[in-house]
């Protein structure tokens, strides 16, 4: 199975780009997309319906927040939205597609770059997007967990590390955050279990030659259950494939939907 993570910055945008004649020749199983940025109802047009896929959305109530989608070659047994507290589902940040024992997600955290109050929404988010993390350990199936999560990691994940440990994405309490999930409750970066080398980002800032120069943040993840981690069995990101300011993130594991 290949899930194929991808924060679109507007989907109407990515699709004027080129974004699903791409995804039906990459034949991903699963695409994961964030910040749709429309309404399911203004997505009639074919393009937005490629063959093959089975398309799923989780629609912000503004236009000009998130919005979630999921692209699934084999339809899901069951589609769950929400997480049941508002910076979350008024903003349609999360959706979920349940097969028989893997639950795939495609979900976008708040970025805090706006101003303090945005970042105190974020660690708001942080907060109750951990507490369902811990609820995940106690279900009877794997989960993967895709999408932009406006954090980088470690120092290897980010570029000009130095000046930016007061900057959010990068914050001392967001690594943090971030230690406790792989390290406390044992979830699995997937990129980072197989790749090991440092620059390797999937979003670079909108000035002329951060791409180029190769100056960016790795805040892209799929991130799986501890069960999954010997099922990983190649990571790469299209650095070349230029939809939005991120690159699609590619994990090939060894399951069958």
């Amino acid at each position: 199975m290949r899930v194929i993570t991808l924060n679109v910055q507007g989907i109407k945008q990515a699709a004027e780009k080129g974004l699903f004649d791409w995804m039906v020749k990459q034949d991903a199983d699963v695409y994961c997309l964030q910040e749709i940025q429309a309404k399911e109802y203004q997505l009639d047009d074919a393009i937005y319906h490629p063959d093959g896929y089975h398309p799923y959305f989780f629609d912000a109530f503004e236009d000009d927040y998130s919005g979630v989608a999921l692209y699934c070659k084999k339809p899901p047994k069951a589609i769950m939205t929400g997480l049941g507290f508002e910076l979350c589902d008024f903003h349609g940040r999360f959706i979920q597609a349940d097969y028989d024992k893997v639950s795939i997600i495609s979900m976008a955290l708040p970025s805090g770059l706006k101003d303090d109050e945005a970042q105190s929404q974020k660690f708001h988010f942080m907060e109750h997007f951990l507490n369902h993390l811990r609820k995940t350990l106690r279900k009877r199936r794997q989960f993967i967990f895709c999408g932009n999560w406006s954090i980088a990691h470690k120092t290897i994940d980010l570029s000009n590390w130095y000046v930016n440990q007061k900057h959010s994405g990068f914050l001392p309490e967001e690594r943090q955050w971030l230690d406790v999930i792989f390290n406390e409750l044992g979830f699995i970066d997937a990129f980072r279990e197989i790749n090991h080398v440092d620059h390797q980002f999937t979003w670079w800032p909108p000035y002329n030659r951060a791409w180029s120069l190769n100056e960016g943040a790795r805040l892209d993840y799929q991130v799986t259950t501890s069960e999954l981690r010997k099922t990983i069995q190649a990571a790469v990101i299209l650095k070349d494939e230029r939809f939005s300011e991120h690159a699609p993130l590619e994990i090939e594991y060894n399951i069958e939907l």
